[in-house]
């Protein structure tokens, strides 16, 4: 993998409303230059969480392109190249996926899931900062990594490392 290049990275998640949608957010500010993020799903909702959409506004991210949609849009012979791709849910992990053109490396990387989140709205809010805060130490660890100086094969071993450990971290 080259240096100088950004690399596009797919995050999918079922609904494409809270997770995917972070990791989306946070990769294209954490990764600014390096990594451009897209987010799907293979069954959108048609509205990003509404708990996810506050936190995002509230720590300055732009939220009024923000959408949910499916995965299909990514699997055409128009959609950008994608270098890794990301399921963010156990949902999307265990169905069966598009194949992508050019064979992006693939890892899974559950997070708990912000619509699931039960409660008093503050107590919701909470959830969803603490997964946000969890997709944030993961994808600061991925940042980090020196893709232009590992092969295929010790990426995807990291980045199933990264999966294993529970903090969120490398």
């Amino acid at each position: 993998m080259a240096e100088d290049r950004v690399y596009n990275v797919l995050f999918l998640c079922t609904h494409n409303s809270a997770r995917s949608v972070m990791a989306e957010c946070l990769l294209n500010r954490e990764g600014a230059g390096h990594f451009r993020g897209f987010s799907a799903g293979s069954q959108p909702s048609g509205r990003i969480n509404p708990y996810v959409r506050d936190l995002l506004e509230r720590l300055g991210f732009a939220t009024a392109d923000l959408r949910s949609k499916t995965w299909d849009e990514f699997a055409t012979p128009n959609a950008p190249h994608m270098d890794f791709v990301f399921t963010v849910c156990d949902n999307a992990a265990g169905e069966v996926c598009p194949v992508w053109p050019g064979h992006p490396v693939t890892a899974h990387w559950g997070f708990p899931d912000p619509s699931s989140a039960q409660g008093t709205d503050a107590e919701k809010a909470a959830f969803t900062a603490d997964v946000f805060r969890q997709i944030k130490q993961r994808l600061r660890a991925f940042t980090s990594l020196p893709i232009a100086s590992l092969d295929r094969l010790a990426i995807k071993q990291k980045l199933d490392d990264m999966a294993r450990d529970t903090k969120g971290g490398a």
